[in-house]
């Protein structure tokens, strides 16, 4: 059993895992609530190597057939909203331009994603500066008000900071503050289990603390509360982490979405009942799932019965007395930012609080 339990790595989250479930019960909302739900898109139209055409035919795919999703709402009234975290190292302009069509529309924003390996500080970040000016020449990430880029993160193979026990597919330990550094304000890559590099930070939303220059850092952390917030680093938002049954016996629920563990109504109600917060806020429920969309089986999935019973699920719940919130990362972050600062009510008024969208989502 021990041996199982490590194949797992269930000991590299499951001490927070028990508090969690404890911080849910003493949190306890049982007024009206805000659902705030985001599919976060590990897109990567090369997965496995394919050849240009197709990555193509990949992202034609959701191209054409993402807006017949439009037939959802939520309680707004607007469609589904994804998150296409776009790796820089697969770059191309079609890509992005087949993408940009879908952000015009709404349905969504492009975001960066990253696979590197065996780099330090100095090498790695001229590389994502590099990228981030390309994504830019298409109209996507956001800026501050001097210009500077704003973007999201999700680490490639989950190594954020040099996380993985191996060291491999990142090599720089001090990966949190450089990515700070160039823009980034905040970053999804987790929860990752049963990889190792999974925190004990369990459905949470939190700050890394201690020293940033280290391996790991995200290891630790301050809980998002009301009344506080870090102006010095990013913020990390983890996406659902459970134990749940199952006909025979138990599942690791990770929020990972694929053409073999498509969405169903039960982990749905899962992710929801995590009940991931900001502390002092339990109205306002954050839901960020994760998928490698791009290929053919999880698209066909997604963008066919898979995504219809997921969105099915997700307005029964609205209809319960949760009201539905399709957001992106960045809106997902500005409405975090709003309830540190006691903002209150409907969480829509925030959407772009702290950051602004990318030019292509308003020309």
């Amino acid at each position: 059993m021990l041996a199982r339990l490590r194949d797992k790595n269930l000991h590299t989250w499951l001490a927070d895992y028990g508090r969690h479930l404890i911080r849910r019960v003493r949190s306890r909302h049982d007024g009206p609530s805000h659902l705030l739900f985001a599919l976060c898109d590990h897109y990567e139209p090369l997965w496995g190597g394919a050849p240009e055409e197709v990555g193509v035919a990949r992202v034609d795919a959701w191209a054409e057939r993402y807006a017949a999703l439009g037939e959802f709402r939520d309680s707004n009234g607007r469609p589904p909203r994804h998150g296409w975290f776009f790796p820089g190292e697969e770059y191309r302009p079609h890509f992005l331009d087949q993408l940009g069509k879908l952000v015009r529309a709404g349905y969504g924003e492009v975001e960066f994603h990253l696979h590197h390996d065996g780099d330090t500080a100095e090498t790695l970040a001229p590389r994502i500066e590099e990228h981030l000016k390309m994504f830019a020449e298409h109209g996507h990430i956001s800026r501050d008000a001097k210009g500077k880029f704003q973007w999201a993160f999700i680490h490639g193979n989950w190594s954020l900071a040099n996380g993985r026990p191996d060291r491999k597919w990142c090599g720089v330990d001090d990966e949190l503050l450089l990515l700070y550094k160039l823009g980034c304000y905040v970053d999804l890559t987790f929860p990752s289990a049963p990889d190792p590099c999974q925190p004990d930070k369990v459905n949470q939303i939190y700050w890394p603390t201690g020293d940033l220059s280290k391996r790991r850092s995200y290891d630790r952390g301050s809980r998002a509360k009301v009344g506080e917030h870090f102006d010095d680093r990013l913020l990390m938002i983890t996406g659902p982490l459970a134990l749940t049954k199952k006909r025979f016996g138990v599942r690791l629920e990770n929020g990972a979405l694929t053409g073999d563990d498509p969405p169903s109504a039960e982990r749905v109600s899962s992710w929801i009942d995590q009940r991931i917060h900001i502390e002092g806020r339990p109205e306002w429920i954050f839901v960020k799932v994760h998928t490698h969309g791009a290929i053919e089986k999880t698209a066909a999935s997604l963008l066919g019965e898979g995504g219809r019973t997921m969105h099915s699920a997700l307005a029964h719940h609205a209809r319960e007395g949760i009201a539905l919130h399709y957001v992106t990362a960045r809106e997902m972050f500005n409405v975090a930012r709003a309830a540190m600062d006691g903002k209150t009510g409907d969480p829509s008024a925030y959407y772009d609080y702290a950051v602004k969208p990318p030019p292509i989502a308003t020309s």
